[in-house]
């Protein structure tokens, strides 16, 4: 057997403290938490100028939750979590999660009518089976 050097580097880049947002992941997943729950709206955003799915969005918030953070004032740090990014369906390791302001457009949608900024809408049939 050969003799191994451990080399530590704190200078860290971009980490996450919430490893287990990974388990909330494959929880999510075998669920299908946020999928049934995305049935429940109807997102009439373009399509072209999409950044964030809905799913994606349920997901960051549905996780945030879940970890602890219930305040939206937390996504301004979060949305560049990682972990969270890839929990959340990001693909692109630079890919930010949603801002708190386009979290609060979704969980207001119900109390709003459909709007030029409102434009994800509880769908009232989908809901009763959600």
């Amino acid at each position: 057997m050969g003799s191994r050097r451990v080399v530590a580097d704190f200078s860290g880049g971009k980490l996450s403290s919430d490893g287990a947002v990974l388990l909330l992941r494959q929880l999510d997943s075998s669920l299908g938490l946020t999928r049934s729950v995305a049935t429940c709206f109807h997102d009439r955003r373009d399509p072209v100028f999409i950044e964030h799915t809905l799913p994606q969005l349920l997901a960051q918030r549905i996780l945030s939750i879940a970890l602890g953070y219930e305040d939206l004032n937390d996504q301004d740090s979060l949305r560049h979590d990682p972990l969270l990014a890839a929990a959340a369906g990001k693909t692109g390791p630079a890919d930010p999660l949603a801002s708190a302001p386009t979290l609060n457009r979704l969980e207001i949608t119900a109390d709003r009518p459909s709007s030029r900024y409102h434009k994800i809408d509880v769908d009232p049939r989908a809901w009763k089976t959600c």
